[in-house]
């Protein structure tokens, strides 16, 4: 399997770490998780709220950040939060080095960035929580084609430029009636370092490893071909051409055609219900640190309805800040994040899967260890 998570942070009550800390017993809700307004999923309420807190990172979370800030802040008018797509690797770069406070990673921490962040957050901890659950489409610009079937093998063929037409038996095979036309295939990869190529990598790496020999990273291994930076980027460059092909998040997918994934013996479209579904089945992944709940995705799945091409996305965040400012607010705006008001609001904007409540317990007993610690 591979690695891929995500992470969210909020704030119930700002407590400082303990003995009985609720990260000694992670799989558990912690206190306010049971009996307060966060431990049945709603937004908890914090009255003068004041300050300006900032973050960056995956450009794949920017419709679903967008939603989060605009509910948040019309709840905390004095409160101002800010929010750069830069990109994962730049998000978690600016992280590590002390110059946000949160940040979006659509990949878990490597074992150099996780010593260096839990370095920055000491004497807290560095939290990875689950926060943003969306699959990644394979989108393409095909005039009067809307919808194809494709095998995990046929996709890594066409990234990997080995299909370089559209009318190659490969795919034509899996798609019988549809006019596929005698052009050639172009498909564009992200330019930046992104936690959307290393998903869309790994995936292809576990679904399709005689095909795509590459390891599974977030920079693009063959060079040359068609790039672009962001996620915007990247769609913007197939919404202009004719004959291309990209992988970027689904809500950005527009009225370009999308790719139903060859499961088991079924084709499977994208869709929240099943990216959602793959992750609730994915085991903890071992030898990370307590407040870090990245999961394992099983890429090469054949149950039935599963979409295994899913970006599970991090939001990092510290569990002690220098500043209790920082604490409080970045505790209060995850904490809505985290709540079924921010993860709906979530989904309404990009399409997202609200995480479950059972994740949602998973998440709370790191929430409530956020603290006004001095460093």
């Amino acid at each position: 399997m591979a690695a891929a998570a995500v992470a969210v942070v909020a704030a119930l009550t700002l407590t400082a770490c303990g003995s009985d800390d609720p990260l000694n017993h992670p799989w558990r809700p912690g206190p306010a998780a049971q009996e307060g307004a966060a431990g049945d999923g709603a937004a908890p309420e914090v009255e003068g709220l004041t300050g300006t807190v900032a973050g960056a990172g995956s450009s794949a979370q920017e419709a679903a950040m967008q939603a989060w800030i605009a509910g948040f802040q019309s709840a905390n008018p004095d409160v101002s939060v800010a929010y750069d797509p830069v990109g994962s690797g730049g998000g978690r770069t600016q992280f590590v080095e002390g110059g946000i406070a949160y940040a979006g990673s659509d990949a878990p921490l490597d074992e150099e960035e996780l010593a260096a962040a839990q370095e920055r957050c000491a004497p807290g901890a560095v939290a990875e929580l689950p926060l943003y659950i969306s699959p990644i489409a394979v989108m393409f610009n095909l005039e009067g084609v809307t919808s194809l079937n494709m095998s995990a093998a046929t996709i890594a063929g066409i990234f990997a430029r080995e299909i370089t037409r559209w009318d190659d038996p490969r795919i034509a095979a899996d798609n019988p009636g549809v006019a596929l036309p005698d052009l050639g295939i172009t498909p564009v990869n992200r330019s930046d370092e992104s936690g959307t190529t290393e998903n869309f990598t790994e995936y292809l790496h576990e679904a399709a490893p005689d095909v795509w020999t590459f390891d599974p990273s977030g920079n693009w291994p063959l060079t040359g071909g068609q790039s672009a930076q962001g996620t915007s980027g990247v769609v913007q460059t197939v919404q202009d051409g004719q004959g291309t092909i990209t992988y970027a998040d689904a809500s950005r997918a527009g009225t370009l055609g999308t790719v139903a994934l060859g499961v088991g013996e079924e084709w499977v479209p994208f869709s929240p219900e099943a990216a959602a579904a793959v992750v609730d089945a994915s085991p903890r992944a071992e030898g990370r640190p307590e407040a870090s709940l990245v999961v394992e995705l099983d890429r090469d799945t054949t149950a039935p309805g599963a979409y295994p091409l899913v970006l599970v996305s991090y939001t990092l965040a510290c569990t002690a800040y220098a500043d209790a400012a920082d604490a409080e607010l970045v505790g209060a705006f995850l904490s809505y994040v985290a709540s079924e008001e921010g993860q709906a609001a979530a989904a309404q904007a990009a399409g997202s899967a609200p995480i479950s409540d059972a994740l949602r317990e998973q998440v709370l007993p790191v929430v409530e260890a956020i603290s006004q610690e001095a460093m």
